[in-house]
């Protein structure tokens, strides 16, 4: 069973795609290399071949740490609290490679907060960084004195001090949480999902709901803070319907491919569209949110990758970008 999952995955991911070599361009602002910026195997097509088998096979490969876990909130007199503590970590982006990351409470991305529309929430940032941070709760509707911005809503969280924002959560829809301090917490992992459910249930029905936050930086190409082959896959049984909730934390677009299975565009920026459009490519800028439904009609393994074709291939194999969403 397990080989014909393999040998699944390899035909459903042995897409084509652009590389990028030394002296080609960088990967992306502050990237660390990649295996696309590694020199091309010298030993003709079948070392090539080999190299992208062993990688297709390892997939999903096992790391340290995994991110976008779902945090349950305290409650307290009717508020729900939720505790994070920025923290800077070795993160395993891929087995064997470890990058100096900043996280929330342990995990890149930080945990997913959920919360019902008019929710009375709290939030707790206690900064064990070597440097002052924030957070700006991005798509939110806040007080202006909870928007996180230091020293135009708020002084700095420096290190070593706790900082409590408190607001009402609203509106409804698929938003995000990340730091506001310098240009580069974010890309090292200062980011998160902020789920706002809403009171009744509105819009299409989902059997799956997936938080795929994508980014770029000192992490790497990273699908909720892993590389190729440590990205984890979709699983889906024949029928069901998968939400996928795409959000953009790094600094370049990333056009989101799905292969086999038609995308249904639902939601923009955390808004229920009013006639939802079918696409096979999402393309996300830096700060949006797409909701997507995709229905799993179609058996097999299906790869979802960023279409900018160096953020996932290389000569050496896929890397970055890459999932799949696997129909058994």
């Amino acid at each position: 069973m397990r080989m014909a999952v393999v040998i699944l995955v390899a035909l459903a991911l042995g897409f084509g795609g652009g590389y990028w070599t030394a002296g080609a361009g960088a990967p992306g602002p502050g990237a660390q290399p990649t295996p696309s910026a590694q020199p091309a195997p010298s030993g003709g097509h079948e070392e090539m071949d080999a190299a992208h088998e062993a990688r297709v096979k390892a997939f999903p490969a096992k790391t340290a740490g995994l991110g976008a876990q779902p945090l349950t909130p305290k409650v307290q007199g009717g508020i729900k609290v939720f505790e994070l503590t920025a923290k800077a970590v070795q993160w395993e982006v891929e087995p064997g490679v470890l990058r100096q990351g900043f996280a929330y409470s342990g995990q890149i991305p930080g945990p997913v907060l959920r919360a019902t529309d008019g929710d009375r929430v709290r939030v707790v940032l206690r900064n064990d960084l070597p440097e002052s941070t924030s957070i700006h709760f991005h798509g939110l509707l806040t007080p202006n004195a909870m928007d996180g911005v230091p020293f135009i809503t708020q002084p700095p969280v420096r290190p070593g001090q706790t900082f409590t924002y408190e607001f009402v959560a609203t509106p409804g829809g698929s938003h995000m949480y990340h730091s506001h301090n310098g240009d580069d917490q974010i890309t090292r992992g200062l980011f998160g999902a902020f789920i706002v459910e809403p009171k009744t249930a509105t819009g299409p029905r989902a059997d799956l709901d997936v938080v795929l936050v994508v980014n770029d930086g000192p992490l790497g190409y990273t699908l909720n803070g892993k590389s190729f082959p440590a990205t984890q896959p979709i699983v889906a049984a024949r029928g069901q319907r998968i939400r996928i909730r795409y959000m953009n934390e790094g600094q370049i677009i990333h056009p989101m491919h799905l292969h086999g299975l038609p995308q249904q565009v639902i939601a923009k920026d955390g808004h229920l569209l009013a006639q939802p459009y079918s696409v096979d490519t999402v393309n996300v800028a830096p700060g949006e949110r797409y909701d997507i439904i995709a229905v799993a009609n179609q058996p097999g393994v299906w790869a979802l990758h960023c279409h900018i074709l160096s953020h996932a291939e290389s000569k050496r194999g896929m890397h970055g970008m890459v999932t799949a969403v696997i129909v058994k």
